[in-house]
């Protein structure tokens, strides 16, 4: 099975170097570009006040943070259950540069560049000069935004690992890899049990006459009758 990991987060703002933090990470694990239910999401104590310009995008407030824990007492759970997937993030390098520092000043060493996969750079090579960010992918693709009045960690990984989906060749993919494994259990179930006789034979469809016509046919020009003979006709 092909494990992945579709990672979002929300900080206080742009740029870590500048005093930012994160305060929410959510992360959604799905297998061969299905989800499996399983996932991971935490609010974190960002160590500083939100400004009200990050308040409007995702709504998260100090006082919703105020009893969560900092990012050093949920690392270990968060790369537990990252393992050594590769990371699906729309705009990758925002997400990574909030991670790294994070990640810095935790002593941990981080996840290497070849692991991180940007939603962004696949869309802008499938849909070059067009509006390529989450909200737009999503109308694209007709992914429903109706339950996101705001931005979210994990809601946002939600929509994110459906237009993943897309991007990689849409449900048409996902059909055929069920329809791959009906055909090979069918396949297998077959090989195991052989072909035997059919419960209701098929009734023979061919008139008299059309047996007459087929018979003179084979009788003027078969020189060989031997193949014919072994099933029974004989010409």
């Amino acid at each position: 099975m092909s494990r992945e990991i579709v990672l979002d987060t929300e900080t206080t703002g742009f740029d870590p170097r500048t005093g930012d933090r994160m305060i929410e990470v959510g992360c959604i694990e799905i297998e061969d570009l299905l989800p499996t239910g399983r996932t991971f999401h935490r609010l974190i104590h960002p160590e500083r006040s939100i400004p009200a310009d990050a308040i409007r995008v995702h709504g998260i407030t100090d006082e919703k943070v105020r009893d969560a824990p900092k990012f050093a007492e949920i690392v270990i759970d968060l790369c537990d259950f990252i393992g050594d997937a590769p990371i699906i993030a729309h705009n990758a390098q925002f997400d990574r540069n909030f991670i790294d520092h994070e990640f810095g000043r935790c002593g941990r060493p981080l996840f290497p560049e070849d692991r991180w996969i940007d939603t962004l750079k696949l869309a802008q090579t499938r849909f070059p000069g067009m509006a390529n960010s989450l909200d737009a992918l999503c109308k694209r693709f007709k992914v429903s935004l109706v339950e996101r009045a705001l931005h979210g960690a994990l809601i946002d990984a939600r929509l994110l690992a459906e237009v993943y989906l897309e991007l990689k060749g849409g449900k048409e993919r996902r059909l055929d890899l069920s329809a791959s494994r009906t055909v090979t259990a069918a396949a297998a179930a077959v090989a195991a049990q052989g072909y035997g006789p059919r419960p209701r034979p098929l009734p023979v469809r061919t008139s008299e006459a059309e047996l007459a016509i087929h018979l003179a046919f084979l009788q003027a020009n078969l020189k060989d009758r031997s193949l014919w003979a072994a099933y029974g006709v004989e010409a």
